[in-house]
């Protein structure tokens, strides 16, 4: 503490200066300017034991929303002027601790800023081989989305060859995973989207074997005929009207792995949302359902990371990002891809 207090006092290096984005207020539904600020602070010098890590890649993903409510939940809510959350692929650029060198690459949860210090003894900051595989893969295809998809389908999902599995929000970063791992399960596998273009993406490029454009309406209808065995399992993305629609065709046996519901994470009443919970839990005969945390399998992080990623490098796993420019547009980009807005995983570049 004495060498920090003396080095702002005395020392001639030019302090680092970093930008991070803060929750300034908390949104009323839509997020509104105003409600997420950039701001510009100095850098602390590292301590031992201690890393200064700088972003390269953010990513922005829907989990994010529900914590910049004042509200009880499985996270705790983002306390007013603190840094965005999120996961980030960063270079260690200055290193007081054994277990990391400069030049590593990894990912930690830095948050939405350019430079992070760390304990060394963080949990969560893991080293990656980015050989034949973009390091921002990271964050999506290979990263928590992926060991979500994988974990949600494997572990909750059980699927058995010949099963129906439908997939909302099929084109996104969780969904184009979960499609994909079903198909080489032996299922036959239905998407959901927002738009022709995601669903040509979802069949022609996934794989999947048909996909609903949900924009066209008779949503119901749809899934009725693409589903004429009904469905065995519903990977949960969306929430809302399309829960409601599967609520029909699900067989006895069913499983619901509920990864989400952004469908309603801009609402302004958030602590009276239905919820698939509720809708799946009213049935009759209710389904095997569940909200889940892809840290519930934190133990296999590094084995899970490492099958997506052979999947990646072999070709058999594909996927799409939409990428923002520079951390002052990832505000936008959030805003965007909880719109629906995005096509793939959403990220941010920061820098090469």
């Amino acid at each position: 503490m004495l060498r920090r207090v003396l080095h702002r006092l005395f020392g001639s290096k030019k302090a680092l200066r970093n930008r991070a984005i803060v929750l300034s207020r908390r949104p009323n539904g839509e997020i509104r300017n105003g409600d997420l600020t950039l701001e510009t602070f100095d850098v602390p010098d590292i301590e031992d034991g201690e890393i200064l890590i700088e972003s390269l890649w953010l990513s922005l993903d829907p989990y994010m929303r529900p914590q910049m409510n004042d509200m009880e939940s499985y996270q705790d809510p983002i306390l007013i002027g603190g840094v965005m959350p999120g996961e980030v692929v960063g270079r260690v650029s200055n290193s007081r601790s054994d277990k990391f060198q400069v030049g590593d690459i990894v990912t930690c949860h830095a948050g939405w800023q350019e430079y992070y210090v760390a304990s060394g003894s963080e949990d969560g900051i893991h080293v990656v081989e980015p050989e034949g595989i973009p390091i921002q893969a990271y964050l999506g295809v290979a990263g928590m989305p992926g060991r979500t998809a994988y974990c949600g389908l494997m572990y909750l999902g059980k699927p058995v060859v010949g099963e129906t599995v439908v997939v909302s929000a099929a084109s996104g970063a969780v969904g184009g995973v979960v499609g994909q791992l079903a198909k080489k399960q032996g299922c036959t596998v239905v998407g959901i989207a927002g738009g022709s273009k995601k669903c040509e993406y979802v069949v022609h490029e996934l794989g999947f074997d048909e996909c609903i454009n949900y924009k066209e309406g008779n949503l119901s209808a749809k899934l009725k005929a693409a589903c004429p065995n009904g469905v065995d399992i519903y990977f949960e993305n969306v929430g809302g009207e399309t829960s409601k629609a599967i609520v029909p065709l699900l067989n006895e046996g069913s499983r619901v792995p509920i990864c989400g519901f952004v469908s309603v994470y801009n609402t302004k009443s958030p602590e009276s949302v239905e919820t698939p919970m509720h809708i799946f839990g009213s049935m009759d005969s209710p389904p095997e359902h569940r909200f889940f945390l892809v840290s519930e399998w934190q133990d296999q992080h590094q084995e899970i990371t490492g099958i997506l990623a052979d999947l990646v490098r072999s070709g058999e796993l594909k996927y799409r990002e939409s990428i923002a420019e520079g951390l002052e547009n990832a505000p936008q980009a959030f805003k965007g891809m909880l719109a629906g807005k995005n096509f793939g995983k959403q990220l941010v570049h920061i820098r090469d």
